[in-house]
């Protein structure tokens, strides 16, 4: 009798920060890990706010929203694209990017104000800091933790050695 259950994804979690320029550099990593992986890796978003950055917080709070809405990952990147804007402007830059990417901005506004996702933030800062992240980006790949904050040469290898050899294993 042989297993047939469905060979598990491998997951590389991202710990980032809306507001932080490292995790902005990040980004064209995270699209070529997308555009070589598809499916097949699925980039799980995790939230590690630095009390450096005061709009930080909000931020992640406000990508989670835009996850529920179904539009997380683009929320996210648009939200990293214009770091300096959010520097300045705060949460009425987050909201208006909802409202650019077509999500329901008034919903993203009132999840800001009521605290909704709150929890879903701290837990994960918790967990970060349970495992050792201490700035962003940080990636989780097989158990292990790589620090892109410090410098992004040579991690796209890297966790594509890692997410190739899962693959074959769960093959």
């Amino acid at each position: 009798m042989s297993d047939s259950s469905p060979v598990p994804t491998p997951v590389l979690e991202v710990w980032c920060e809306l507001q932080c320029p490292d995790c902005r550099r990040a980004l064209d990593d995270l699209r070529a890990l997308r555009a070589r992986y598809g499916d097949r890796l699925e980039l799980r978003l995790r939230h590690f706010p630095l009390e450096k950055h005061k709009h930080a917080f909000a931020a992640a709070q406000a990508a989670e929203e835009a996850l529920e809405q179904g539009r997380g990952w683009e929320y996210v990147e648009a939200v990293l694209g214009r770091v300096e804007e959010l520097d300045r402007r705060g949460e009425p830059f987050l909201v208006e990017v909802a409202g650019e990417l077509g999500l329901d901005a008034e919903e993203l506004d009132t999840a800001l104000i009521d605290g909704r996702h709150i929890l879903i933030v701290d837990a994960d800062q918790a967990e970060g800091k349970a495992i050792g992240v201490t700035g962003t980006p940080t990636y989780v790949i097989g158990g292990e933790r790589l620090d892109g904050g410090k410098s992004q040469a040579g991690l796209r290898e890297r966790i594509e050695r890692i997410a190739d050899r899962l693959l074959a294993d769960g093959a």
